[in-house]
């Protein structure tokens, strides 16, 4: 009995592994130490002769029979919870916890989530407003169920479910010099007063090859983090920018003008979920809700 009660945990480790991502998540989720995740998992590859996570670089990832071996332990676990009463089987009773960087949140999601929870009455929801590397970082951690950013995230442990693309425009006051073109190039930017965003996201250096390959340089006077940020400092007077449309512009603003921009850059406004782990049925109906209710727009399209 005692065997089957060391391989049960093995299993639990597995499995907190697979959908964490990372052994501090693991060991936060079970209620124990790193090594005991550790050890736990040196005794199942023992037990299943083979290795089942690649370690390199203080990063671990599962393998293809790791993530077999999870996706066959699901009906063991879904009994385990009807028997025990165990927290996750009253998961879809819970709040939906879910977290949306700024410019989505004011600018899409509130709206949602209130048109959401009217048509769903007893159903509630927690909404959590951060940047792009809080969410990920909550969502390796299981501190919320569902995310949604249009950021281009590269990072093992989440899974991006895309439902929404757009290209990249130029925005810029109206009235500018640039407003007479239909598109802007690159080489219209020559030495174009121009709003970026911080180096620390990944549209900045995209764009910066961009200049790079067309040979082209714009001066730089004001770096941003938020979309609304640089379009404000475009309403100013300040530059242009180049950004995702969707879904800030989707409903036009005031006092600036629009252009395609003639350049490769696509955006897919994603939701984010941790990898490996089933959205429970509150987050698959808001997903599905959001996808069916989102109006057509001129920058963007459904995935």
């Amino acid at each position: 009995m005692a065997e089957h009660r060391h391989r049960l945990r093995e299993m639990e480790a597995l499995r907190a592994l697979v959908t964490t991502g990372t052994t501090i998540g693991a060991a936060r989720r079970l209620g124990v130490s790193q090594s005991s995740i550790s050890r736990a998992l040196g005794q199942l590859e023992q037990r299943v002769g083979r290795s089942l996570f690649l370690r390199s670089s203080g990063k671990i990832e599962p393998t293809a029979a790791a993530l077999r071996l999870n996706e066959q332990l699901d009906p063991l676990f879904e009994t385990l919870a009807l028997i025990e009463g165990a927290e996750w089987a009253a998961a879809d009773e819970e709040p939906l916890r879910l977290i949306v960087p700024p410019t989505l949140a004011h600018n899409f999601v509130i709206k949602q989530v209130a048109a959401f929870l009217k048509q769903n009455p007893g159903k509630s929801l927690q909404l959590d407003i951060q940047a792009t590397d809080v969410l990920v970082s909550g969502i390796l951690d299981l501190r919320y169920d569902l995310g949604l950013t249009s950021a281009m995230i590269q990072r093992s442990g989440v899974t991006l479910v895309p439902w929404r693309r757009s290209q990249v425009v130029c925005a810029m006051p109206t009235g500018h010099p640039l407003e007479q073109k239909e598109i802007i190039t690159p080489s219209d930017l020559e030495d174009v007063e121009l709003i970026e965003f911080l180096r620390r996201l990944g549209t900045r250096a995209i764009t910066e090859q961009v200049f790079a390959r067309a040979g082209v340089r714009p001066r730089t006077v004001a770096e941003t983090a938020t979309n609304m940020a640089a379009l404000e400092l475009v309403r100013e007077g300040l530059g242009v920018t180049l950004l995702n449309p969707f879904p800030v512009l989707a409903g036009g603003m005031a006092d600036i003008t629009v252009r395609p921009f003639d350049a490769p850059i696509t955006y897919n406004t994603s939701f984010v979920l941790p990898t490996g782990r089933q959205p429970s049925e509150l987050a698959q109906q808001f997903m599905e809700y959001v996808k069916v209710t989102t109006p057509p727009d001129e920058y963007s399209e459904t995935v």
